[in-house]
């Protein structure tokens, strides 16, 4: 199940100091998008300072559950079955992690599936800065015709053998970032670094018992149905008037719009339900009827922090909104 190897090789090149001393890149398949979902395979790459390959790593990973859309990442029950569970690879991964920075494409959602994990296994990442490879693209203003990995491989002549194969998009992935990590030195571009938040706070939901699991015909996991895997969730309408914008220094009041960005020590559902519980709107986007954004990464570049700061939405951390709401002053009437 566990694959390592190692290389070695240098770079001469002339290198900005302010520089991350090592790279994690990594790509994880899951049963599925949503926070609930697993992580059935993993594969890092270490890359040096200069972004070349010093080993590789892959495993499987028993979900425990329903594999989810074996017909895009190809891995089914059977495969699974013998695999370990993530907290019997915990510790293997974490080593890989360990110093480096996480870099991926769509670098938040592999981080939000690892942080899950962890959560689940009572453990932390040691991961404390991601770099999302379609962020630095767009840094470096490179001419894709989409966000894709495919398209970020071609650009850079890249062959990839086996999409949505965790081995092999890490190992694409990989090759497409050093020749631009080399151009961001080059350009002396700052690297969009973020911070990586572990979870401190975690509430899973059972996953539905499907096929083998749930008594079913067909056996096993295969027996997955489309749409059990990304389950949506409304919360009631808030029904209080929106009194405005937040004002530093005063309290919260119930109806006021609230939007959120980026990592969070606390699952951002847990978040988001103690802020509907306290008779505040949860945003799903900032507008300039948003009364507050929490975030903490105020400088990410986010959709979300651009338009706050278009509109002066006022920002809070985190900690600070977590003290908010022990205090929101009830609506008129």
């Amino acid at each position: 199940m566990l694959e390592d190897h190692t290389t070695t090789a240098s770079s001469p090149t002339e290198w900005p100091t302010a520089y991350p001393q090592g790279y994690a890149v990594v790509d994880v398949e899951t049963t599925g998008l949503a926070r609930d979902d697993r992580i059935i395979s993993a594969a890092v790459y270490r890359l040096d300072a200069r972004g070349e390959v010093e080993d590789h790593w892959y495993t499987l990973v028993n979900p425990e559950r329903d594999p989810g859309p074996v017909w895009i990442h190809g891995l089914t029950s059977d495969v699974l079955e013998g695999a370990p569970l993530f907290q019997e690879v915990a510790a293997e991964f974490a080593a890989r992690l360990d110093g480096r920075v996480l870099v991926a494409h769509n670098a938040v959602f592999d981080w939000q599936m690892i942080a899950r994990e962890y959560a689940r296994a009572e453990r932390e990442a040691p991961v404390r800065q991601r770099l999302c490879t379609i962020a630095l693209s767009k840094e470096l203003g490179l001419p894709l015709p989409n966000h894709k990995l495919e398209s970020l491989a071609a650009h850079f002549g890249v062959v990839q053998q086996r999409a949505h194969h965790a081995l092999d998009d890490a190992r694409v992935l990989a090759e497409a970032f050093r020749p631009s990590l080399r151009a961001a030195a080059a350009g002396g571009v700052r690297l969009p670094l973020l911070e990586c938040r572990p979870l401190t706070e975690w509430a899973d939901r059972p996953a539905p018992l499907i096929g083998r699991q749930a008594g079913g015909p067909g056996g096993g996991y295969g027996s997955y149905r489309p749409g059990s895997w990304r389950p949506s969730r409304k919360r009631p309408v808030c029904p209080h008037p929106n009194p405005g914008r937040y004002e530093d220094g005063k309290r919260l009041k119930q109806g006021m719009r609230v939007a959120f960005s980026g990592d969070t020590s606390v699952e951002r559902e847990l978040l988001e339900d103690r802020a509907a519980e306290a008779g505040l709107h949860v945003a799903t986007s900032l507008s300039r009827l948003t009364s507050l954004l929490v975030t903490n990464d105020p400088d990410s570049g986010t959709s979300k922090v651009v338009k706050a700061r278009q509109f002066g939405t006022p920002v809070v951390d985190e900690a600070a909104f977590g003290q908010l709401l022990r205090d929101v002053e009830p609506a008129e009437g």
